[in-house]
């Protein structure tokens, strides 16, 4: 008989040191989606010394997931820890929350510059919507990672509400966009780049966070 194929890496088989540190990554590539929309939240308050402050926690986060995912690399490299299946799909989740991860920071960046620009309450609010949604995203794709081997239904589900709130960021994406044309003349140019940036960063979580529900779903109907 072939044995069936577990997913449960939360509960059956974190006893193992790759997958306790594959989890502990994934919790901090999800942690920095949350500084990101408590940065941006304080950053359209003006509360800029608050937004810094975030800023720096996401930068931390950011780097323990550089760390966490190294740290996995060289644990499941040595072979014994898990069949080879399991080793395989875990690398392939851990680097897509790393290219999350790099995504929230590259945002915070463009944040970081935006301090001093003048930038219209309308645009800010829109960053807060989108970062709001990113945070609902991660949320949704935790779920679904913790439901592959215990309840693959229901992490099909929670991963295809992903490319839900994907497609409502990528329409206030848009949004946002078209408001450059209301708000260009009234922007310094540099501070208009810096801030398309931001926005794109923003997008392109949500997609790698999409991507990674759809690599999910695959996992989920192997079950």
């Amino acid at each position: 008989m072939v044995e069936k194929k577990s997913y449960d890496w939360f509960e059956q088989r974190r006893k193992t040191r790759g997958l306790e540190l594959a989890h502990e990554q994934i919790t901090k590539a999800f942690d920095t989606v949350t500084w990101l929309h408590k940065a941006t939240k304080s950053f359209s308050e003006k509360n800029f010394k608050e937004s810094q402050k975030y800023i720096e926690n996401l930068y931390k986060a950011e780097e323990e997931v550089d760390a966490l995912r190294t740290d996995v690399f060289m644990e499941l490299s040595k072979g014994a820890a898990l069949v080879a299946d399991y080793r395989e799909d875990l690398l392939h989740l851990v680097k897509r929350l790393d290219t999350l991860a790099d995504h929230t920071k590259d945002a915070a960046r463009c944040l970081e510059m935006l301090a001093e620009a003048d930038i219209p309450q309308e645009l800010s609010q829109k960053t807060v919507y989108m970062t709001g949604k990113l945070v609902e995203i991660a949320q949704a794709l935790r779920g679904s990672i913790e439901k592959i081997s215990s309840n693959p239904n229901e992490a099909i589900k929670e991963a295809r509400a992903v490319g839900e709130i994907e497609h409502a960021i990528d329409i206030e994406y848009l949004k946002a966009k078209s408001l450059f044309v209301k708000y260009g003349v009234n922007i310094n140019c540099g501070a208009m780049v810096i801030f398309d940036d931001l926005i794109e960063f923003i997008e392109q979580a949500a997609d790698m966070c999409a991507d990674t529900a759809d690599y999910i779903i695959v996992l989920s109907s192997r079950e």
